[in-house]
């Protein structure tokens, strides 16, 4: 017989008697550990309030999910509370940004790990003054964006952004 052959058979036999007896977790190497306990966070989908806290089972939107490495950022919209004359593209725009920023931050990630983002406006023709605004939120490039118009976006908001990011820090 192959020795090999001899070799593998031996050790599957002697793994599972270590086995029996309980004993292979004191013969893993801690690193094999680390790595299985880090593999089972990243597979935990973590679902965040706009506090950063654990969402509730009332809760039917979150506007923060983590998983896998990723932060999923609901659609933030401007919800401005202010009289409609007083409504511009440009300060929906920076109250919506503003708004992604800190579910991004709450996730552990920046506006630097923003992979995608899409975007959706009521009127195509705030493009321009919605990208002004937009771009000084990526200093060091922007993400991949999609930017559409609807006809309506939820609270009367101008615009409406959802984004994918990637995590840093926990």
């Amino acid at each position: 017989m192959n020795s090999s052959l001899t070799r593998r058979i031996f050790a599957s036999r002697f793994a599972s008697l270590l086995s029996v007896l309980g004993i292979t977790a004191a013969m893993a190497p801690t690193d094999g550990i680390a790595q299985s306990a880090s593999a089972a966070d990243a597979n935990v989908i973590r679902k965040l309030n706009a506090e950063g806290k654990p969402g509730t089972a009332k809760d039917v939107i979150m506007p923060v999910i983590v998983h896998n490495g990723l932060i999923y950022v609901s659609g933030q919209g401007a919800h401005d509370s202010r009289d409609q004359k007083e409504w511009t593209i440009e300060s929906h725009t920076t109250m919506v940004m503003d708004k992604v920023k800190k579910m991004v931050e709450i996730g552990g990630g920046s506006m630097d790990t923003m992979l995608q983002a899409s975007v959706f406006l009521v009127k195509i023709e705030h493009w321009d003054a919605m990208h002004k605004v937009f771009a000084t939120y990526f200093p060091h490039g922007g993400p991949a964006r999609t930017t559409v118009a609807v006809a309506a976006l939820p609270g009367d908001s101008l615009v409406e952004i959802n984004c994918i990011a990637t995590v840093t820090r926990k």
